[in-house]
């Protein structure tokens, strides 16, 4: 009965702000803490590859150097990609704390930094938005698998850092004001957009909603974007899949980029608009 109660809560075309609470019903202790948390899993290093112990190592040449995340003068971040993962934060949080998603984004870039709080800018260039998951990672030796393991234990803490700083210490003016255009379109189409993600989301992602958080929450804010912005749809659908690799694990990606094709082919004319769901078959 939770479960499907839970279901239908965040299925159900009311406000962004009456559904989230009750998504954590039903769950065991462990997840429900685990979902309580203010970040998404993946900025916690969730997701990192796992270490196979193989010979020989790779060349070093093969192994791409990590890419800077793009700074201002400030030194703070300025790409269209830090406004989409600061969007799909504010979007989590306000689920799981039931709260409006603009409202949430007003309070947190408005609250006070704690008392002797110190945040080091360095880690804003340590930050590599383009650091996804993927299959094993093959090392020669055990000394290299450590090694590879406390690298990645590094970035994780480095992530963590940066995305629960406070806003202001971390984006420029404009990422915030991107995010916060990106959020007010989302609670504009949440019930729109419910309608159609509950008709091109595959069931299994419908029997575990709670577990799905994360992926739903990219399809909003890239149906948003969409229909709300003139950013081209296939980057669109490019940003939400890589937030995905980022954030979420298994197949997310792959079923994200259907699910916003699908939205396009059905759902968004050719100004990008959105078009009820009965105007095409």
């Amino acid at each position: 009965m939770e479960a499907a109660a839970a279901i239908r809560t965040f299925f159900s075309s009311s406000s962004v702000a009456a559904k989230p609470r009750r998504l954590l019903a039903g769950l065991d202790s462990r997840r429900a803490l685990a979902l309580e948390a203010p970040l998404p899993p993946r900025a916690i290093a969730s997701s990192r590859a796992p270490l196979v112990v193989s010979s020989p190592p790779p060349p070093a040449s093969a192994v791409p150097a990590p890419a800077h995340a793009k700074v201002d003068r400030s030194g703070r971040f300025c790409s269209p990609r830090a406004a989409r993962e600061l969007a799909l934060m504010i979007s989590y949080a306000a689920c799981l704390e039931g709260a409006d998603v603009v409202r949430l984004f007003d309070r947190r870039v408005s609250a006070r930094r704690e008392p002797g709080f110190v945040f080091d800018k360095a880690c804003l260039l340590s930050y590599n938005h383009m650091s996804f998951g993927g299959g094993p990672l093959e090392v020669g030796t055990e000394e290299e698998a450590e090694k590879l393991t406390n690298q990645n234990e590094k970035d994780s803490a480095n992530e963590a850092e940066v995305l629960s700083a406070p806003p202001k210490l971390v984006y420029n003016n404009i990422v915030l004001r991107l995010s916060r255009e990106l959020l007010v379109a989302v609670a504009s189409g949440w019930d729109k957009h419910v309608d159609i993600i509950n008709k091109v989301i595959p069931q299994t992602w419908k029997d575990e909603p709670v577990a799905r958080i994360l992926e739903l929450c990219i399809l909003h804010i890239a149906m948003a974007e969409m229909t709300s912005k003139a950013t081209p749809h296939k980057v669109v659908i490019n940003e939400a899949v890589d937030l995905a690799k980022r954030f979420c694990d298994g197949g997310a990606p792959r079923v994200i980029n259907g699910c916003l094709r699908t939205f396009v082919k059905d759902h968004v004319d050719v100004a990008g608009t959105s078009q009820p769901a009965e105007s095409k078959p």
